[in-house]
């Protein structure tokens, strides 16, 4: 498998035809796990036109502050459960935009790099966005283009794709017309996808193996689990060396937590 070191580097076996393909939902300035994930996709496929789960981290982010952490959250119009991701649209940026850009001031106040990581919130919230989905996925690439983490990745929106159906078999169907042989996900995918289905088709399920690396970080005790606005704020572009993924074989997965599916 592809994996990177605390160099930054990534390293495949010589030989190997490896093509791994991660599939997700945008997530506002998601926390450096998500950043793992893309690091080792050499597909990532936007997963927009599926249905916005209340409680998502599609709009909402958590943030570390100095009395504990907090969420930070882009208030919605038309939220409903039967509206996909990228038909459910934003409030007016100009109604939160500065109360996210204080939020983020007063917890990366004294970082060395708080500079860079208001001027990519300022850039990303500078926008009127047509639905929660495009604002997401603005805020994600923005961490991915600081991080240069688009080298040896190729993103897609899955709407481009022309794939219908839905779950497991839409998964695969993806993960198929784009090559794969790895599919890498999150723990989430182990309440529902069909691990049989894909093996069936040659295609091996990886779940992440979050290393949660700590950094120089404000605020007492390291939380992995924030913004990775967080990690730019503290370490800038040395930041990289943070995001450092291992994945693991799903029946290995299974068979060393005792989980059952």
């Amino acid at each position: 498998m592809a994996r990177c070191h605390r160099d930054g580097a990534i390293l495949r076996n010589i030989g190997e035809a490896e093509m791994n393909v991660v599939i997700s939902q945008s997530m506002l300035f998601p926390w450096v796990g998500m950043l793992e994930q893309i690091r080792l996709a050499d597909w990532f496929v936007h997963y927009d036109d599926v249905q916005f789960s209340k409680g998502s981290f599609t709009n909402r982010v958590q943030i570390k502050m100095a009395q504990g952490v907090r969420w930070m959250t882009v208030p919605l119009v038309n939220r409903s459960l039967e509206k996909h991701i990228d038909e459910v649209q934003v409030a007016p940026v100009s109604k939160w935009r500065d109360k996210h850009l204080l939020l983020l001031k007063t917890s990366f106040e004294g970082a060395p790099y708080i500079r860079d990581a208001l001027e990519i919130a300022e850039h990303v919230y500078s926008i009127e966005y047509p639905h929660i989905g495009a604002l997401a996925r603005a805020s994600l690439l923005s961490l991915v283009d600081y991080f240069e983490l688009n080298r040896f990745t190729t993103f897609i929106d899955v709407k481009d794709m022309a794939i219908g159906g839905s779950s497991s078999k839409r998964v695969l169907d993806v993960v198929k017309k784009l090559g794969g042989n790895n599919y890498i996900t999150g723990l989430g995918a182990l309440k529902y996808l069909d691990h049989d289905l894909f093996e069936a088709q040659g295609i091996e399920v990886r779940y992440m193996q979050y290393m949660c690396c700590p950094y120089p970080q404000l605020h007492g005790v390291f939380t992995p689990y924030v913004s990775g606005l967080d990690l730019i704020a503290n370490c800038g572009k040395d930041g990289k060396q943070y995001i450092c993924s291992e994945t693991v074989h799903w029946r290995k997965l299974i068979h060393e937590s005792g989980r059952t599916i």
